[in-house]
């Protein structure tokens, strides 16, 4: 009979990955987590108001995208074994409210939503593979998965400046305005 240690040492060498904790890494995984979340909601609050008019096939497609970023995290979340944000319940909230108040707005207000979440974003992920790049030990899933998902943020955000972002009543404000509260809502859950 195999002593209880004996057996954890064999499920710890079994999934050494999952056992190897990276605080970076947590935090890495804590936070794409939440903002893949966040991105989920404001694009189903924009779906909610948008969804029957002439941008809800170019909103549903990014909202497509944006549920395979979260499932992704959702699923990173269980392989490493990070605890998620005490803030999902609010982030889930708030990002439905963001994206159908913007969209209320008009469709013009919702893609400069758009291009505000995205910009942080892709400069959150830049950050994140500089990161991730400096460590030679580095998991090359995490690296393909934050750099396709980068890639496609940055589709959003074109996509924004493309369908009217730009006109969007007081644009200059109502960006900068998301964009702190993005920053604000990545330094937050990177630490709870």
């Amino acid at each position: 009979m195999l002593r209880p240690r004996t057996i954890l040492q064999q499920m710890r060498g079994a999934h050494s990955a999952t056992w190897k904790k990276n605080p970076e890494l947590d935090k890495i995984i804590r936070v794409d987590h939440a903002g893949e979340l966040g991105a989920d909601r404001i694009y189903a609050g924009q779906m909610a108001v948008l969804g029957r008019t002439a941008e809800g096939p170019l909103i549903q497609h990014m909202w497509e995208q944006e549920k395979k970023h979260r499932e992704k995290f959702e699923e990173l979340i269980c392989k490493y074994r990070v605890r998620p944000t005490v803030m999902t319940p609010l982030w889930n909230v708030a990002g439905f409210a963001l994206g159908a108040g913007t969209a209320l707005l008009g469709k013009e207000a919702a893609m400069a939503c758009t291009v505000a979440v995205e910009t942080v974003i892709v400069d959150h992920y830049n950050d994140q593979l500089r990161t991730l790049m400096a460590d030679p030990n580095v998991d090359k899933d995490i690296l393909d998965t934050i750099t396709k998902f980068r890639d496609e943020e940055q589709e959003h955000h074109d996509t924004g400046i493309d369908h009217g972002a730009e006109q969007a009543p007081f644009y200059k404000a109502l960006t900068e305005v998301i964009k702190a509260g993005c920053k604000v809502a990545i330094a937050i859950s990177k630490a709870v």
